[in-house]
């Protein structure tokens, strides 16, 4: 069954049972004016849903003076209502073909430097030069290596127990370097303290490249 409407807008969308689908998107771009045809969308709704993700159409129903100024042919279907081009970005074209043919629809035009297939439920036909399948499947997305230890938890979990291990050693020997530090004039005493915290902090700088 079909509906026509003189503009998009003008349908009662308690009535409307495609979820996937608004009518802005079924309607003509050009003019606003909406033919629904619910055979063709019930199978759009039913691509949609084996698919299990979004088809992006660029194309649906166009009125005649829409299609004479887009360049269409004289006797598309997309005037009949029947006929959707979906863009292919997010999907194999091949599998998309199989999935389209399998919920019914059986006219199919394949436009891959446009990056879009037409899909129709008019007579059976196709046209234009199919995707090209490659002749091995896409490489896989190699697990992204670490540049530094900064970049990698395991080494600066390593890193923080040498530098723990580091201040466990230096509280255990604290009374023999106070010791040592006490038989020494104050000026000595602080340029021993600074020479030793530069030295414990190259050796911590290092341990984390």
């Amino acid at each position: 069954m079909k509906h026509h409407y003189p503009h998009f807008t003008n349908v009662n969308l308690s009535e409307w049972r495609w979820p996937s689908f608004s009518p802005r998107e079924i309607a003509c771009k050009g003019t606003g004016e909406l033919l629904v045809d619910d055979h063709a969308l019930d199978k759009l709704q039913s691509l949609r849903n084996a698919l299990g993700k979004p088809l992006i159409l660029t194309s649906a129903y166009r009125s005649e003076l829409h299609n004479k100024r887009v360049g269409g042919a004289k006797n598309s279907r997309h005037m009949q209502g029947d006929a959707f081009d979906v863009r292919m970005d997010n999907h194999d074209p091949h599998e998309f073909e199989a999935a389209a043919r399998a919920v019914g629809f059986t006219g199919f035009g394949y436009y891959p430097k446009s990056g879009f297939m037409h899909i129709d439920t008019g007579p059976a036909r196709s046209w234009g030069a199919p995707w090209s399948k490659t002749a091995t499947g896409w490489a896989a997305e190699s697990a992204r290596q670490p540049e530094s230890v900064r970049e990698d938890r395991e080494a600066q979990a390593a890193a923080g127990a040498g530098v723990a291990g580091a201040v466990a050693v230096a509280a255990e020997h604290l009374p023999v370097a106070s010791s040592l530090l006490g038989n020494l004039a104050p000026a000595a005493q602080l340029v021993a303290v600074i020479v030793a915290a530069l030295f414990i902090g190259y050796l911590l700088w290092k341990r984390t490249r």
